[in-house]
């Protein structure tokens, strides 16, 4: 019985670290994401996200089209790369992306599209390539805050030494579920 209660002990306290380890993971990727890094960079890189059945962005890719827009007529970037694939909605998200930033007055030429974004690694890897064709170095990264963490990761493992971020203004409830899912995808990015 003494060594059942032992075991059960060392199983609680063992849940509790990982649960402590959890809690400080989600307050840093809060903090992080929230704590824009603006500066001038070459190029300015917006992450997909859905688009709705009318084949308009949603609420969340509107908003980092929005930031995207608001940095760009501040001259902190002169290219704006959009990535992202083709959703299950049937629309190229680039595509997508490219004529709601035209719309916003975003010049066509400045506006450059990754059809094969289909993730955070793919888009760093796509945008690393683009960028060595362009002769660009500096890159500012713009996402949901949950996801500039991550997203900063890949963009260190696809080679960029100085990566700036701003995240978009955009907050619903379902932060909760993408928080506790970056956790787990933060450190599937860390060992890939």
């Amino acid at each position: 019985m003494k060594k059942g209660k032992i075991y059960l002990k060392g199983t609680i306290y063992l849940f509790g670290i990982i649960f402590l380890w959890f809690l400080i993971h989600i307050l840093i990727i809060t903090f992080d994401g929230l704590n824009d890094n603006v500066g001038t960079s070459d190029i300015a890189v917006v992450l997909g996200n859905k688009v709705e059945l009318d084949g308009k962005p949603s609420g969340r890719l509107k908003a980092r089209l929005d930031r995207a827009v608001e940095l760009y007529k501040e001259e902190y970037f002169k290219y704006i790369l959009v990535s992202g694939g083709t959703g299950k909605e049937g629309f190229d998200e680039a595509t997508v992306m490219k004529d709601y930033l035209v719309e916003k007055g975003v010049s066509e030429e400045d506006i450059i599209l990754d059809h094969e974004g289909y993730n955070s690694f793919m888009t760093a890897q796509n945008a690393k390539t683009i960028m060595r064709e362009m002769d660009l170095n500096s890159v500012t990264i713009i996402s949901q805050y949950y996801h500039i963490t991550r997203t900063k990761l890949a963009f260190k493992k696809a080679g960029f030494d100085k990566v700036y971020t701003a995240h978009a203004k955009y907050f619903e409830i379902r932060d909760i579920y993408s928080l506790f899912r970056e956790f787990f995808a933060y450190y599937r990015y860390l060992i890939m």
